[in-house]
């Protein structure tokens, strides 16, 4: 029989006060100890009742006996899933690591590491060019990475198999005939069908929202929609690109051109995933230039006739074979319990793919690299994981969660870097608020580099699924002023990329999955 059993029998022999008072000191935290039976109220009892020698000794016997072997165990005690540890306590345990951090800053922005992600990333990204899923450019840069991981000393190195979308742009072209001839820069959204051998030839209907489409609808078919939606935001504005297709379909519309969602162009069209829907007909869509999109509309305005001629010879394959590139530092303590970082191999099939997703793998990478460099091994395992896929809707994140989300319990906090590596200026973090307040004590750290921010909203694409699962998540939150510049463009090349501000997110990246993988608890969930 264990102790705890033991112990129950004996208090309930005693009845009484004496049982009340030890239920409450064995269920209790300190503090909610001290609030339900003050000091005055113990003392009063210990002087009328010689049991109390017998609770104080039962008490300590069990809280010894049970912190020794959570000690011994390696675990952690909780009620309810709950530290019985302060706040203050963790607080001090956070503040322990600044040595670490430090370090960690040094190496990556000062030391001999600086660079090193931006110039991993530029080799990469010159040798492969772009990684559209289901391409061979896509498989030939897992095959690098999985060969770069092993050399660079990571534990468990592997690959684990996916199935993919496969989709292939081909040539592509819109002209505008009328009111006069002039090239239209175009690129086709990623699952868009073909156009007709000869194309699509049709006049324009120009529409700024769904609202106007839909007022309009006896006017759409036939013809080609073009959307002229003013820019809000990446998530305001993106439903245009991803459904635009489909609601221009519904009132008839032959094929749709979407103006390119960025928030500034130099006359160059942006892609993007697009969504067809059950039961609606399938046709082709693209995006066009910002330029274009405004030059039409005011066109429209003054009551003039627009016809474009549009092909697309765009072609969809099978499912194709691809892997998730995964590697770690095995935790020395806690090897079951894992904090993941994440960023996304693939790209589109223009530019070079060095933004998105480049540098959030690679800082990601980076990451394993320094702790690694510093001889550090925390005691949870930190797991790198370089998705495929992402493009396409976090198609290998998601089979990713389904072969793993049995151990959904022990993943301490997932992340993932895919919005930019600018300057960072901190996480944006989901979670519960004790998890929160513990995430800003670990950004404290980053003081030297005064970055410190914890804004909510940490979830990406690929993390999302855990995050669902209750999972606590961070994105890297950096300056986003110019990510849509370049977003799905030929402008997304190392160009972009500037190296002392990859140094800086990797140490960010670093620091924060070391202290929360070695921190002797793991993140309180809601």
């Amino acid at each position: 029989m264990t102790l705890k059993p033991l112990l129950f029998y004996w208090i309930i022999s005693q009845g009484g006060e004496l049982a009340q008072m030890t239920f409450t000191a064995l269920f209790s935290s300190p503090w909610q100890l001290h609030n339900m039976w003050p000091m005055e109220k113990m003392a009063n009892y210990h002087n009328k009742n010689t049991n109390w020698k017998k609770m104080e000794f039962l008490i300590f016997t069990y809280f010894g006996v049970v912190h020794l072997l959570s000690l011994c165990s390696g675990k952690s005690i909780y009620k309810n899933g709950i530290s019985k540890r302060t706040f203050q306590e963790i607080k001090e345990e956070i503040a322990s690591y600044g040595d670490i951090a430090k370090a960690i800053i040094n190496l990556a922005v000062y030391g001999k590491a600086q660079n090193r992600s931006y110039e991993r990333l530029a080799l990469l990204v010159d040798t492969v060019g772009p990684r559209l899923s289901g391409s061979k450019n896509l498989e030939k840069a897992i095959q690098i990475m999985y060969q770069n991981l092993q050399r660079d000393g990571l534990e468990n190195v592997h690959l684990e198999p996916v199935r993919i979308p496969h989709w292939e742009r081909g040539e592509e072209s819109a002209v505008m005939l009328e009111p006069r001839t002039h090239k239209i820069a175009m690129l086709g959204l990623g699952s868009s069908i073909r156009t007709p051998p000869e194309g699509i030839t049709a006049e324009v209907l120009v529409v700024t929202s769904f609202d106007e489409l839909q007022r309009r609808a006896s006017e759409a078919r036939g013809k080609i929609v073009v959307y002229n939606q003013p820019y809000v935001n990446y998530s305001k504005t993106v439903q245009y690109r991803t459904q635009g297709a489909v609601e221009a379909a519904k009132v008839g519309a032959l094929a749709s051109l979407i103006r390119s969602v960025a928030s500034f162009s130099i006359y160059s069209p942006h892609t993007g995933i697009q969504e067809y829907q059950d039961g609606v007909p399938k046709i082709p869509t693209a995006c066009i230039t910002v330029e274009d999109a405004e030059m039409m509309s005011r066109m429209a305005a003054r009551g003039i006739k627009i016809v474009i001629q549009l092909k697309m010879v765009e072609k969809t394959y099978p499912d194709a074979d691809s892997f998730n590139t995964v590697a770690e530092i095995t935790g020395s303590k806690y090897p079951e319990q894992v904090v993941l970082v994440s960023g996304h191999l693939d790209s589109w099939d223009v530019g070079q793919g060095a933004m998105d997703d480049g540098g959030g793998v690679f800082i990601s990478w980076e990451a394993l690299s320094l702790i690694k460099d510093l001889g550090l091994r925390p005691k949870r395992t930190l797991r790198l994981v370089l998705w495929t896929a992402e493009e396409q809707g976090g198609i290998g994140a998601f089979q990713y969660y389904q072969l793993h989300k049995v151990n959904v319990s022990n993943y301490s906090l997932v992340m993932e870097s895919d919005a930019g590596t600018f300057l960072p200026t901190g996480l944006q973090f989901t979670g519960s608020e004790k998890a929160r307040a513990i995430m800003e004590e670990v950004m404290s750290l980053l003081q030297p580099l005064n970055i410190t921010q914890v804004l909510s909203h940490g979830e990406g694409t690929d993390i999302n699924f855990w995050i669902q699962a209750g999972v606590p998540g961070a994105s890297l939150l950096d300056d986003l002023y110019k990510y849509f510049f370049f977003h799905h463009s030929y402008g997304d090349t190392m160009t972009v990329m500037d190296p002392k501000q990859m140094n800086v997110a990797a140490a960010v990246w670093a620091v924060v999955s070391y202290v929360v993988a070695d921190m002797e608890e793991m993140l309180p969930r809601s």
